[in-house]
């Protein structure tokens, strides 16, 4: 469903439209023009206030790194808050440990060594520890309650404005191929307005001071890029390999990592011109053409791995060098309520028509950890 710019479900005669109503205008826009979205289409809803919020929450972790070894029984942890006594962790591939005390106030655990007779290994600063789950005694007592905090995300909602202006003059003359210069200035600048739209719910940062605007601060909400904070990955860091540009090998070790590291599954690959190129050559040396071929296909539409199957969409906004995992269903592009983009005749001061076309949207994009960037492409 292409991107009309309305809410799907809460428009209606309680929320009417401001002025002239443009979904016909909106719906000759070119998928091309904003791919991202055209795939996301029109959200469920609307926001209410400028400055939109959602909440998240999710399950207490079971995993952490060891932040210092104080002995070969006693190791602090970086997360003491998902440890309780008789805990059975993971410690390196085949090792098992069994906690026996937790120190909140120092953020230390106290373990039993090689546990069930596995082999105690080498622990080291950084190594990852796995919490396999808890081991209750039968008759004991009920534990201390644990408990997940939801937090509040926000973004602030930004106008879209462009001023058209058309003289008594033009309006009146016949032109070739325009039955109406104002509808046609109309048409021509929503282009450009959802072409922003775009470029700004992806590439778009928030003031640094007063973001929610003032007089002299123009609010403006943060985009994609801005949002992404768990999973910024680049060649040769972590488990992805190096190299100056995309790999199949580097793209399949990424969405590895963001299926890892959040709560969804990736289902959006959104690139750029060049990436793109790429990502077709992943299969290029399997392609093979006869002579009753007669067309020449260069394109690869869908990848398929283990961590998900994704759709890949090429759009010219994303920067050169990056590559957007997304999970699509998180994520949402909402109108202010009654400020979809909508035409405003203005006052007339002279002999010409003159009105504003603009439009007030957010983004709303929900558990940053199930997304990633790849980022660092030089080639």
């Amino acid at each position: 469903m292409s991107f009309t710019g309305k809410a799907t479900y809460s428009a209606g005669p309680s929320l009417p439209e401001i002025a002239e109503d443009v979904a016909d205008l909106v719906a000759i826009q070119s998928v091309h023009e904003t791919p991202l979205l055209s795939v996301l289409g029109d959200p469920a809803r609307e926001a209410r206030s400028t400055y939109h919020e959602w909440l998240e929450d999710g399950p207490v972790g079971n995993t952490t790194t060891i932040s210092d070894v104080v002995s070969s029984t006693v190791w602090s942890v970086a997360d003491i808050n998902i440890f309780r006594v008789g805990d059975q962790l993971q410690v390196g591939a085949s090792e098992r440990a069994l906690v026996t005390a937790v120190d909140t106030a120092n953020t230390r655990i106290t373990v039993s060594r090689g546990y069930g007779g596995t082999g105690a290994g080498t622990v080291e600063e950084d190594d990852v520890v796995i919490n396999l789950g808890n081991a209750a005694l039968e008759g004991a007592d009920a534990g201390t309650a644990r408990f997940s905090v939801r937090s509040r995300i926000g973004n602030y909602t930004q106008i879209f404005s462009t001023t058209l202006e058309v003289s008594g003059s033009e309006l009146a003359v016949r032109k070739i191929g325009v039955r109406d210069e104002m509808d046609y200035q109309k048409t021509m600048r929503l282009r450009e307005l959802l072409r922003d739209l775009e470029n700004t719910v992806i590439n778009g940062v928030a003031p640094e001071a007063n973001p929610q605007g003032s007089a002299t601060v123009r609010r403006s909400m943060r985009g994609i890029h801005s949002f992404i904070n768990t999973n910024r990955l680049s060649p040769g860091t972590g488990d992805i390999p190096s190299g100056n540009s995309l790999t199949e090998e580097i793209l399949n070790r990424s969405l590895q990592q963001v299926w890892r590291n959040g709560r969804g599954n990736v289902d959006l690959i959104l690139v750029n011109g060049r990436e793109k190129r790429r990502i077709n050559q992943f299969v290029a040396s399997q392609r093979r053409f006869y002579s009753v071929n007669e067309t020449y296909k260069d394109m690869v539409s869908v990848y398929e791995s283990d961590f998900g199957t994704c759709r890949i969409v090429v759009s010219r906004n994303v920067p050169v060098g990056s590559v957007l995992l997304l999970d699509s269903s998180r994520i949402g592009v909402l109108p202010l309520s009654g400020r979809s983009f909508h035409y405003k005749p203005l006052a007339a001061t002279g002999d010409r028509e003159s009105g504003q076309l603009l439009g007030e949207y957010t983004l709303e994009f929900r558990d940053e950890a199930a997304h990633g960037v790849i980022e660092g492409f030089t080639a």
